[in-house]
């Protein structure tokens, strides 16, 4: 054993600046009498870990979570108590409703490019929202309700000064594919339409309820890719749902799958279609592509595709009303109900044996619209140079969704493409929202009857001019080149969508994302460390393939952040097999075929926690140590897993071995061994 340790002894010194000395008085001492060293100082200092309090239990880790959540706004009302009345009421007011904030500062410039935008946003957004409410299966005028309520909410509530609210593409499709489902449009139009603001009800309570108790990080089950995934399949979905106004068909399926879909298509080609309504249509949306292409190529005509849509509908209307287009086969819009926003509070339905449905459809029309909302918020606050408040959009955008389903408009959001638009046009503030509103209330008001010859084909063209939009294909080309486990997500949403359901591809994306981060967080990880040339550093052999290693140790590092059931024993068999290697490989360079391996070094730094079956791998791991007359040494373990191994009385098991770091484990180890 003294050949063993003394052999080792004499590699280290070469290797181990900070311990040349050290090891060199051991060998001094083994030669003359056997005697052992003293400990280092790394040796005391290793009682701090083993002398530390008792952590937090998981009951008080939540309760100071909320507490410092809530810590920073109760020290602001405290501080409010010796200011005077009327600024304690000016504050809250300004904290509850942003709106309060920066009309103080508000000017008349500033109001001049916010009528500019809204002007425009409207101008985009009457036509769109007659789309998506068709989209939504519900009559056009509801999307125009939709423009009016929500967005005059948003402004007062909100903190984002560009994001243009209203309906949008996606929602609408949601709405629509789950709702059918629990009743025919078509049969019962009364009652899908109140399951329609039921649906949107509960969507605001979850909204604002993810808001108030600071839930924001429910939003996020939907990883960024998800998302591109998701869109991009539901992009394809809708574009097909357009076919039929696009051809004039009036018997289409119900499904939103891609091969239901083009099967509808195929069949009502050989029978029923129009076209006139085809040629009108594609006419149409060639105009509305050609003016967004001379927006992108001219940043000065921003405008121009923006009033496309309108100059469309307009257009459309004229030649159909004077051609008499529509007594030819062109379907068109017909009766549209003008005026204010009905009062609906007492059509949200209650009683159905559809809620627990209508709870979870609401529930995933809440997270998806506020997903979009918020990446879309972001988005634009970054370029602006502003920080948006999560959990104030969140209570913003629930509020406006509860009173909307208040006043029969159907969910809302923020829309990426106006939003463009609002910010391409200028926009100071959420003024520009109170001006689209109040356009859009006004064509509810004067213009509804001469949408009467607006033909069906224009909307599904201007439905269909908004959809590339939603295909990043740049993106889903980024995310496979840096990540390809995200890659998988995304490719599961998007065909999830396409040939299952909203559901089934939203469901996919969750899952596989969830997967990954189980996968990552439990997958047995474990590294070789070496020192660094030079240095105190110990890193990763195989990543930095000059670090040095240290004879007679193997330095492990656990690279999960959890030791459990899933690993643990997998890790112990790692272990196991790279010792049998190394002195396999040392018996085969050594004549006298010795055990070269003295220590095990098992670096902890990386792992949060441990269960029992972890614990259990450990004991096991020290028990064939020993058997291979090999010590394991623990360094920094995290406060809850050094907690949990004491309870297991793993540390008495292994003499008390736990260090700070790496290099304080060896020269006290090795100190100790003499």
């Amino acid at each position: 054993m003294k050949e063993r340790d003394s052999e080792s002894f004499e590699s280290l010194s070469q290797v181990l600046p900070n311990t040349s000395n050290s090891a060199r008085m051991i060998q001094m001492s083994m030669a003359n009498s056997g005697s052992s060293a003293a400990a280092p100082a790394g040796q005391d200092r290793s009682k701090w870990l083993l002398d530390c309090p008792e952590p937090p239990s998981p009951w008080n880790e939540l309760k100071t979570q909320v507490k410092e959540s809530y810590q920073t706004k109760a020290k602001k009302f405290k501080s409010l108590r010796k200011q005077p009345l009327p600024k304690r009421i000016l504050f809250i007011l300004q904290a509850v409703f942003p709106i309060f904030g920066w009309c103080r500062n508000y000017k008349l410039t500033m109001f001049k490019n916010d009528l500019m935008a809204g002007l425009t946003l409207a101008s985009l957004c009457i036509p769109q929202s007659i789309g998506y409410a068709t989209l939504a299966k519900l009559d056009p005028q509801y999307g125009l309700y939709t423009s009016v309520v929500p967005p005059l909410i948003y402004a007062v509530m909100g903190t984002s000064r560009e994001i243009a609210i209203g309906p949008v593409a996606v929602v609408s499709l949601l709405v629509s594919s789950m709702l059918t489902k629990l009743i025919d449009p078509e049969t019962d139009p009364l009652g899908y339409r109140k399951l329609v603001l039921t649906t949107t009800f509960f969507a605001g309570i979850f909204q604002a309820s993810f808001g108030i108790f600071r839930l924001g990080f429910l939003v996020d089950f939907l990883s960024h890719a998800a998302i591109v995934g998701f869109m991009g399949g539901a992009a394809i979905v809708i574009g097909l749902q357009q076919l039929k106004g696009l051809l004039g068909i009036t018997n289409f399926t119900t499904n939103t799958d891609i091969v239901s879909v083009l099967r509808a298509v195929w069949r009502s080609c050989h029978q029923q279609w129009s076209p006139h309504t085809f040629i009108l249509g594609c006419s149409f949306l060639s105009f509305i592509l050609i003016t967004r292409f001379i927006g992108k190529k001219n940043k000065k005509l921003f405008w121009l595709p923006a009033i496309a849509p309108l100059i469309s509908v307009v257009v459309s209307t004229l030649m159909v009303f004077l051609t008499k287009a529509d007594e030819h086969g062109v379907k068109t819009v017909k009766h549209i109900k003008g005026g204010l926003n009905p009062i609906s509070i007492n059509d949200l339905e209650f009683n159905t044996p559809h809620l627990g449905h209508i709870a979870k459809i609401g529930l995933i029309v809440a997270i998806v619209a506020l997903t979009e909302a918020i990446a879309v918020g972001r988005s634009f606050a970054g370029i602006k140079g502003y920080r948006l408040d999560g959990n104030k959009e969140m209570m913003a955008i629930g509020f406006m969704n509860v009173i909307g389903s208040f006043t029969s408009c159907y969910a809302a959001t923020g829309s990426f493409s106006r939003t463009a638009v609002n910010f391409a046009a200028g926009c100071e503030t959420a003024m520009s929202n109170i001006v689209m509103a109040v356009t859009v209330f006004v064509a509810l008001e004067c213009l509804t009857r001469l949408l009467y010859y607006t033909p069906i084909a224009i909307l599904a063209s201007i439905i269909l001019s908004a959809l590339p939009g939603l295909i990043d294909i740049d993106e889903a080309i980024h995310i496979w080149k840096i990540d390809k486990l995200d890659f998988l997500a995304l490719i599961g949403a998007f065909f999830g969508v396409l040939f299952g359901s909203v559901e089934i591809g939203l469901l996919v994306a969750v899952v596989i994302s969830f997967a990954k981060i189980i996968l990552i967080s439990i997958r047995p990880g474990i590294e070789t460390l070496g020192r660094m040339p030079g240095t105190d550093t110990f890193a990763d052999a195989d990543q930095y393939p000059m670090s040095v290693k240290t004879p007679g140790v193997l330095i492990f590092r656990v690279k999960s952040a959890l030791l459990c059931f899933a690993n643990a024993s997998s890790l112990e068999e790692r272990i196991m097999m790279w010792i049998n290697e190394e002195e396999e490989d040392d018996g085969n360079t050594k004549s006298n075929a010795k055990k070269n391996i003295l220590f095990v070094v098992l670096d902890m730094s990386n792992l949060i926690n441990v269960d029992t079956s972890g614990i259990t791998a450990l004991v096991e791991l020290q028990n064939n140590l020993i058997q291979n007359g090999v010590e394991l040494v623990i360094v920094n373990p995290k406060w809850t897993v050094l907690h949990k191994l004491n309870q297991a009385k793993f540390i008495n098991k292994i003499g008390g071995k736990v260090y700070l770091t790496i290099g304080e484990a060896l020269d006290a180890c090795f100190a100790l061994k003499v």
